[in-house]
């Protein structure tokens, strides 16, 4: 079971996985708001280039390659993969998951934003297979779920929960995408009183994406912490309605 760390360093806190042990990375909390993220990457590394994208809540994965050289112009994309030494690829999140990814073979990274939009779209699958189709083995991989609104105080339409379940079962028919993701232990997928509503955990969801690609339990680490439940630590737009949101980032080695 891979451990999660509270760690708090020239005025900032921010949790660490030890899955990613060897990569600078940092899934910050909210009180980093104010700060930039050129100060971010510097609280990391000294040397390392940031680059974000503008989240949209797709599936499109891009590559500091593939950005404007003075990264002025945000492109659209959810997925950021290294294409080179010392970049430190970032996203931001409220209540949505954010995602770290190491190779720890080739010292390549990638940082994805999976919302239960993205997840449905199978942004973290894609993000899979871009590390997959440049030279990375599945087997050297590693992949940290961050801080994320928990699947208990969740609430979404069956219609949603549909939705994302269709990037496990594609060949179902709702009411049997239903039922499977009822099935699975443990389910993605808790009781609502509300007709119509379930609870849904994404962070789940795009667990059960990995094992369907081949991942094992030791190459995938889900952190315990809520978004929603945590306020003095994170940033919620299901709990307050507020536009807020925190960093997550980790710095490709090579």
């Amino acid at each position: 079971m891979s451990n999660w760390e509270y760690h708090v360093a020239q005025g900032v806190s921010y949790f660490r996985c030890n899955l990613l042990a060897g990569f600078s990375h940092a899934f910050f909390t909210r009180d980093c708001t104010d700060y930039s993220l050129s100060e971010l990457t510097q609280c990391l590394s000294l040397e390392a280039k940031p680059y974000r994208t503008k989240q949209v809540h797709g599936k499109i994965i891009v590559s500091p390659s593939e950005m404007p050289l003075e990264n002025t112009k945000l492109v659209d994309g959810d997925g950021l993969c290294s294409d080179g030494e010392k970049q430190a690829l970032w996203v931001a999140s409220a209540d949505c998951t954010p995602i770290l990814i190491a190779d720890v073979r080739r010292g390549k990274v990638g940082a994805v934003h999976a919302g239960w939009r993205g997840t449905a779209l199978s942004i973290l699958p894609s993000a899979i297979a871009h590390f997959l189709s440049h030279g990375s083995q599945l087997s050297d991989l590693r992949v940290a779920l961050g801080p994320a609104i928990s699947g208990e105080v969740y609430q979404v339409s069956e219609d949603v929960a549909i939705d994302v379940g269709k990037s496990l079962f594609p060949d179902r028919s709702s009411t049997e995408i239903l039922e499977q993701l009822w099935q699975v232990q443990p389910s993605p997928l808790f009781p609502d009183t509300q007709g119509g509503k379930v609870r849904l955990d994404v962070r789940r969801v795009n667990y059960l994406q990995l094992q369907n690609m081949g991942f094992h339990p030791e190459q995938i680490a889900v952190s315990p912490h809520c978004t929603y439940q945590q306020p003095e630590h994170f940033f919620s737009y299901r709990r307050s309605r507020e536009k807020a949101v925190q960093w997550s980032g980790i710095i490709s080695n090579a």
